[in-house]
């Protein structure tokens, strides 16, 4: 923690080449892209497009999860998504999902959540729509790997349908003015493959 705190304190003397960016974002930000993805901390957005300040907006939470629109309960994901489309104007949404997710492995081996009581609620949004895939054998099998990759492609392919169910993107994207796409990061090698039109990840 300290050379996180040390690194932070200092920024402002030394921001490299992104000093007149910095600046230059003082007036306002027009992000190029909003990334949803997991808060694991080895799934870094910029690092993974490479983007700078300014041009990518984020959205992290456990699972990379867009919960349902119109639930009548206050949401950080739902203010930050109408934000992104309504104000920032942005056009493309990319959701992420990777290998080695502790969320989407939970809900994969059946793991006993009772002492995660927000954990259980959060994941209770998908285990609907995973059911099919998850199987009704908790504990790793052979091929666990794969299977959590399927469930974690799975998860992505829906959060997506739920990311289109809101007004301002359903509006969007049937007028041509938004495009949703699907990632999946693997972790170990760094490797994107993307979601095509049939449904499946590949790299593209």
């Amino acid at each position: 923690m300290q050379a996180l705190l040390d690194h932070a304190r200092s920024f402002h003397r030394n921001p490299g080449r992104d000093a007149d960016t910095l600046r230059a974002l003082a007036a306002g930000q027009s992000p190029e892209a909003m990334v949803i993805s997991c808060s694991d901390s080895r799934v870094v957005p910029a690092l993974i497009t490479g983007a700078g300040p300014g041009e990518v907006f984020e959205l992290r939470n456990a699972g990379n999860i867009v919960p349902p629109p119109g639930s009548g309960v206050p949401s950080g994901e739902a203010a930050t998504i109408e934000y992104a489309l309504e104000v920032l104007g942005v056009r493309d949404v990319v959701v992420c999902g990777h290998s080695h997710c502790g969320a989407m492995d939970a809900l994969a081996s059946g793991s006993d959540l009772s002492g995660l009581p927000g954990v259980e609620a959060w994941l209770s949004l998908v285990r609907p729509a995973l059911t099919p895939y998850l199987g009704t054998h908790p504990g790793p099998r052979p091929g666990q790997d794969a299977r959590l990759e399927r469930i974690v492609q799975r998860n992505i392919v829906h959060q997506l349908a739920v990311l289109g169910s809101y007004p301002a993107a359903g509006r969007l994207v049937a007028a041509g003015e938004l495009r949703l796409h699907g990632w999946y990061y693997r972790v170990e090698t760094g490797a994107l493959l993307e979601l095509g039109d049939d449904g499946t990840f590949e790299a593209r």
